[in-house]
């Protein structure tokens, strides 16, 4: 069996929402929970937090949202999730969800829905048993090197050889 990469979480935080210190001191627990995060900052949209998703490859998204907007924003992100072809990717949701919208929420495919005081344990723990573990036992894709890398590097030897042979 090859090797699992780290887990990858995008944490976003949508609408004009602008207190982002849960959100933060998530994407830590997440980091220091063995986690590679992406912290989106605040006032995301949708496209940006689904196009974020999509270059980062992640693996999970959890969209903290404060403000009340979720039921205006968290289905544009699904519709736009579901048009890119994302399917496989964990959406999960946190901040002040009132309890009458959870139902339509978890509808719309959003998961885990974490309200305050929701230990980080929990949320951790939320992550590593929901996501799809199939998406762990591929590599990402590997970085391009630019010319400009590849010329610096075999600068950088030449000048070592031709030091090293005075």
């Amino acid at each position: 069996m090859a090797e699992q990469r780290k887990i990858r979480v995008l944490v976003a935080k949508p609408g004009l929402d602008g207190h982002d210190r849960g959100a933060k001191v998530l994407a830590r627990a997440l980091r220091d929970a063995g986690m590679e995060v992406i912290y989106t900052g605040i006032r995301q949209t949708p496209p940006m937090i689904v196009e974020a998703a999509i270059q980062e490859d992640v693996d999970a998204i959890l969209m903290s949202i404060l403000s009340g907007a979720h039921m205006a924003i968290f289905p544009k992100v699904m519709e736009l999730l579901k048009e890119n072809g994302v399917d496989d990717v964990l959406v999960m949701a946190g901040g002040i969800l009132p309890d009458e919208d959870l139902p339509a929420i978890e509808a719309m495919g959003i998961r885990g829905n974490f309200g305050p005081g929701t230990s980080l344990s929990t949320i951790t723990e939320f992550v590593r048993a929901n996501i799809n573990t199939d998406r762990l036992s591929h590599d990402l894709a590997p970085l391009a090197r630019s010319s400009a890398d590849t010329d610096a590097t075999d600068a950088a030897q030449e000048t070592a050889h031709s030091h090293g042979a005075d």
